[in-house]
């Protein structure tokens, strides 16, 4: 699944080029999760003014109302001056006065979805519970250790669940409790101020470093101007079951935590 890192990838990778321009055709393809919300036709000639991002969420403000983009489990989108015709997987087309933004959606469980300003219902119904933002300056100490606390469950899940910071996805779960030297069975409750400093700025610095290597490419992903990701590669734990630490050399062990795979070192994950 596209996570917080190859989310802002793709929005670095095509905003500028498709600032400024004017909607002149928008085609849908087979539904998706959610529906548009609007008539295609309702977003002809509208000009794009910005390319945001809030969470795992693209907004792409125009300048009458917003369009709310999830690439879901296996989306991804392509901006181009000329594509061939929409394939099988190809839902939803953008055409503009600068190229056409297209999005590819295997599973479709991705979703375009029109609202008319942020005060949008449907904009606090799938944004209103998201967590703090951790590449940003929001992403309070204070705040985050609270929120550890009020939570029994283990840390890694917390981190996946998004309500407490956003984008943390299983890789980049796995990776920042090894940074930090915290295993992720332990409850979050459990975590002194230094450890959920020492967390914070792993989450930090490895979302940070998996944006400047474009992603991960684990599958298909690939970014609108169509380059893979390569922060696999440096990945210190996950996917490497069975390997020896690259800091310590014990193999490093797998579990299943809410059905999902976690990587970590028994040795150097003590805590």
């Amino acid at each position: 699944m596209p996570e917080l890192p190859e989310v802002e990838v793709t929005r670095r990778s095509f905003a500028d080029a498709i600032v400024g321009a004017t909607v002149t055709a928008v085609r849908l393809g087979k539904p998706l999760r959610w529906p548009l919300r609007c008539p295609p036709e309702r977003l002809l000639a509208r000009q794009v003014k910005a390319v945001g991002r809030r969470g795992k969420y693209l907004l792409l403000e125009l300048d009458q109302g917003w369009l709310l983009v999830h690439l879901g489990m296996s989306g991804s989108l392509l901006f181009a001056r000329s594509l061939p015709p929409p394939g099988a997987h190809d839902h939803f087309d953008l055409v503009t006065t600068h190229g056409t933004l297209r999005l590819n959606d295997p599973r479709r469980f991705g979703a375009v979805v029109f609202a008319n300003s942020l005060a949008d219902p449907i904009v606090g119904k799938l944004l209103g519970k998201l967590g703090m933002e951790p590449l940003t300056d929001g992403f309070d100490l204070t705040l985050f250790q609270q929120g550890l606390k009020c939570r029994l469950t283990a840390v890694k899940q917390v981190l996946l669940a998004g309500e407490l910071v956003v984008g943390v996805g299983n890789i980049y779960a796995c990776e920042s409790l090894f940074l930090a030297g915290i295993r992720p069975t332990l409850s979050a409750a459990r975590l002194s101020l230094r450890r959920a400093a020492l967390l914070r700025e792993a989450i930090r610095d490895v979302l940070g470093r998996a944006v400047e290597q474009g992603g991960s490419t684990l599958r298909d992903f690939s970014s609108a101007d169509g380059k893979p990701g390569y922060f696999q590669l440096q990945a210190m734990v996950y996917g490497r079951a069975g390997l020896p630490c690259r800091r310590c050399q014990t193999p490093i062990k797998v579990i299943r935590q809410g059905g999902r795979s976690t990587f970590y070192c028994p040795l150097c994950q003590k805590f």
